[in-house]
């Protein structure tokens, strides 16, 4: 094992490929969760109720996410993770400006624009987190892999902090939506000049070899297994986001809170605590020397925080934000569950690995607010539903974390 000084690894760190990755991930969470946070006052501004639209728009934009992340992955693994940087990026500026002019689209149904809209940014989104993951992982030494993924995700999820000041201080949610693309277009200027992994480089150079098959995941069935638990782990982290702070303003009258919730506010103290929970899950890692003792106990104090958040009892809404600071801490394993995505597969595919896992796992919200909505229309109770749905989530992923191989310190030089 290599050893580094301390200036040795700040160096590592604080690279070119380390800071494009952490600011690429801040606008793409921003851009991500935007909708979420205007979500209300954006449908009600013109003139579409909530109930019409239900968890329609959100829906399309994981499809997005899904779609997205097959295609961002397989032309990061053929044509380079750059490519992705520079496409994915691209593509979600110029659907989030488009959003900002849906007040003024008079030539269709309000709702219809915002799915089209909506899709077209998730597709776009899908790219940002599994390239960069990728890049960084593939740039770093084995030793500093972990830390350096989690600087990425730690930092770009404060995008959705930023997200919700924005609304708040414009005033206007049209106005969020012009920032975010224009960030995401100042961005990939900044991106110019940003190397290429080597790894990737050598593996390009192989005509023969065949790259960013996505279909290989299918094609064996130990590829496969390990394929679908990496989904797996994932599922927590957006049944508290997607169900617990996206939909929070649905929660307040049967927890008999004083107050109503506010999802802009849920998810922005949610993504605190994922910011802080993701700069902390690298150096637990590290600390532990497993990327899966990190991960499961990360679950377990997650558990306990849902929990608390539904049967504790309290009345105030500011004690419902607490808890979303508690499980965004817990869900914070985010990173080195991508990582360690990445790290389950060859060169010749870990970016179709990196970029589809995440995005299948926000694509996975869409059966969990199906399931949700289902159960509320059987049990008459939102908290049971939400109950019944979390235990589908955490049970499927402690199974995959203490089941999945162990990748911490496993050299990426190899091929599938």
């Amino acid at each position: 094992m290599n050893t580094f000084t301390r200036e040795e690894k700040w160096k590592h760190l604080l690279s070119l490929p380390v800071i494009v990755a952490a600011l690429g991930y801040f606008v793409d969470i921003y851009d991500l969760l935007l909708f979420g946070v205007v979500r209300v006052p954006s449908l009600e501004s013109m003139g579409v109720s909530l109930e019409e639209a239900g968890t329609s728009i959100q829906d399309w934009q994981m499809f997005g996410l899904m779609i997205g992340g097959i295609l961002w992955g397989v032309l990061g693994d053929k044509k380079g993770r750059l490519s992705v940087l520079f496409g994915s990026i691209l593509v979600y500026s110029l659907a989030n400006i488009a959003c900002g002019f849906l007040p003024h689209v008079n030539f269709m149904d309000k709702i219809t624009a915002y799915s089209i809209l909506r899709f077209i940014a998730g597709v776009g989104l899908a790219g940002e987190l599994g390239a960069g993951i990728t890049l960084v992982a593939e740039s770093l030494p084995k030793e500093l892999r972990a830390i350096g993924t989690s600087i990425v995700a730690g930092f770009g999820l404060l995008g959705a902090v930023v997200a919700n000041f924005t609304v708040e201080l414009s005033g206007d949610w049209t106005v969020a939506y012009f920032i975010g693309g224009a960030m995401g277009i100042m961005l990939l200027i900044f991106r110019i000049g940003v190397a290429e992994s080597g790894i990737f480089k050598e593996v390009s150079e192989n005509s023969e070899l065949s790259k960013g098959d996505f279909l290989s995941f299918f094609t064996s069935k130990e590829r496969f297994v390990k394929y679908v638990k990496c989904i797996a782990i994932g599922l927590p982290t957006w049944f508290c986001i997607g169900i617990l702070a996206f939909l929070a303003n649905e929660f307040s009258e049967e927890l008999h809170l004083t107050g109503s919730l506010n999802p802009g506010k849920a998810i922005m103290w949610a993504y605190i605590g994922i910011s802080a929970g993701d700069f902390m899950s690298g150096f637990i890692s590290q600390w532990l020397q497993s990327r899966k003792k990190a991960i499961f106990w990360m679950l377990i104090f997650t558990v306990i925080g849902v929990v608390l958040m539904l049967f504790s009892g309290y009345t105030s809404p500011s004690m419902y934000y607490f808890y979303c600071v508690w499980l965004g801490l817990g869900t914070g394993y985010w990173a080195m569950f991508v990582t360690m995505g990445a790290e389950q597969f060859g060169t010749n595919i870990r970016a179709t690995a990196a970029t589809t896992i995440p995005n299948m796992v926000r694509g996975m919200l869409i059966p969990m607010n199906f399931l949700f909505y289902y159960f509320i229309s059987t049990s008459s109770s939102k908290i049971t539903a939400a109950i019944i749905v979390g235990l589908i989530a955490f049970i499927l992923a402690i199974y995959a974390t203490l089941t999945i191989a162990e990748t911490h310190n496993k050299d990426l030089d190899y091929l599938e």
